[in-house]
């Protein structure tokens, strides 16, 4: 599917966004190995979160879709999944291989992981190292680094791990695995990741404690609860940057989670000179809530890296059209993680940018960005990956000329509503 995207000069409007879908996932997960029912709302129903739904199933857990967003999970508690009859296909998430793994780790049974081309590609071996020496029988494919992956479910001891990188999902995997363990099990990053596992483990009544970088849990069952799910920053950040790069711009997204372990967007956003309000925050299950207003603005050029970067790893994308916009130089580093998502996105974004007529390279571990040049429209290709499609669309509406991005359909992954969204924003051509 071609989405095509024509400029804007003005844009006004209030919008709602879907779902964040690192929670979603985490909330089918936990709920269907807690005691009891667990309602989730405002539940993302992308591609990547309705593969870890299918998983859960094929694991005999029984989930009610009661309406496109809303959920009701049968739980099975912590020992109540069942043995697959088949190879659990994970499609194109990389969050529903790795944290399952976790949950698979500590089972009675034997279980075949997959996905498609893109999952088959990207790097497992961090997921599985601590695993086995958690006691966990993974087999993988290229030495054990690389998925298809199998497991024979295994009896696990606590470990204290020592993540290598800042790694939500590698965190996350040994945590869940840890609920199945001999003891404490526990995680030092050397940066603070995405913590909603923690979150929303402590919410079901686990036993969990954070100080820290280092995060510790014990074995226990957990029970289910109501979860509503908060907007997704990630899905936010596209029109959070259109408000801040279009001039006459006033955009309010509403209902977005506020985790301060994910709001590094709006930190280097506004140390580029963008204008953000924030309103009606409240708390719900641990995460923080509320509508965010940013209003047009000249923005100018930073640097951007170091512990920032796990804050905000999915933003990137997007902010690279932030730094496209704004005076003066973008420096972009430590970010090499983004070379192994669904695609490479620093590659992505420097080879598609570049069409429009940015300035801009990529070095090692980032990119640099010579922005405040016109630049005009462009026939791009989305790399069958969701954050690079919706940053290509978002330079369409500040470029001169009509744009085109090439396999938009991977947009359905985090934001099926992304193209109805967009046009409902009013404003100038």
């Amino acid at each position: 599917m071609d989405l095509t995207v024509l400029p804007k000069k003005a844009v006004q409007g209030i919008i709602s966004i879907p779902g964040d879908k690192s929670v979603s996932h985490r909330s089918v997960m936990l709920g269907g190995i807690a005691r009891g029912v667990t309602e989730i709302e405002n539940f993302l129903p992308g591609q990547d979160c309705l593969s870890t739904v299918r998983c859960m199933r094929q694991l005999g857990v029984s989930i009610e879709q009661i309406s496109q967003t809303r959920l009701k999970v049968e739980g099975k508690g912590c020992s109540g999944l069942s043995e697959p009859e088949d190879i659990l296909d994970v499609g194109n998430s990389g969050t529903t291989i790795r944290l399952i793994s976790g949950l698979l780790a500590g089972q009675k049974f034997f279980s075949v992981l997959n996905g498609d081309e893109s999952i088959r590609r990207r790097p497992m071996a961090r997921v599985i190292k601590p695993l086995q020496e958690m006691g966990a029988r993974i087999q993988g494919r290229d030495a054990n680094r690389l998925a298809p992956l199998a497991i024979q479910g295994a009896a696990l001891k606590g470990i204290h791990c020592h993540t290598p990188v800042a790694s939500a999902q590698v965190k996350s995997a040994v945590l869940l695995a840890g609920l199945y363990a001999d003891g404490e099990t526990a995680v030092t990053e050397p940066s603070q990741s995405r913590d909603h596992t923690e979150k929303m483990l402590k919410s079901f009544g686990a036993h969990i404690v954070t100080e820290g970088l280092t995060t510790r849990i014990r074995p226990g069952e957990l029970t289910g609860r109501k979860v509503i799910v908060p907007g997704d920053i990630s899905s936010a950040a596209f029109f959070l940057v259109a408000g801040a790069v279009i001039p006459d711009a006033r955009i309010t997204v509403k209902n977005v989670g506020l985790n301060p372990t994910r709001t590094g967007i709006l930190d280097v956003l506004e140390e580029m000179g963008a204008d953000i309000a924030l309103s009606n925050v409240y708390e719900n299950s641990g995460e923080l809530i509320g509508d965010i207003t940013v209003t047009g603005s000249s923005l100018k050029g930073i640097v951007i890296g170091g512990a920032l970067i796990p804050r905000m790893v999915d933003e990137i994308p997007v902010l690279a059209v932030a730094a496209a916009v704004a005076s003066g130089q973008t420096i972009i580093k430590d970010a090499a993680e983004l070379k192994v998502k669904e695609s490479n996105r620093l590659q992505a974004v420097a080879g598609e940018f570049a069409r429009f007529g940015v300035d801009l390279q990529e070095t090692r571990d980032g990119l640099i960005i010579n922005g405040g040049r016109k630049f005009g429209g462009a026939v791009t290709e989305s790399y069958h990956d969701h954050r690079i499609a919706m940053a290509c669309a978002l330079m369409g509406l500040v470029a001169s000329g009509k744009t085109v991005v090439r396999g938009a359909e991977c947009i359905d992954i985090s934001f099926p509503s992304f193209q109805t969204v967009l046009e409902s924003l009013s404003g100038q051509n």
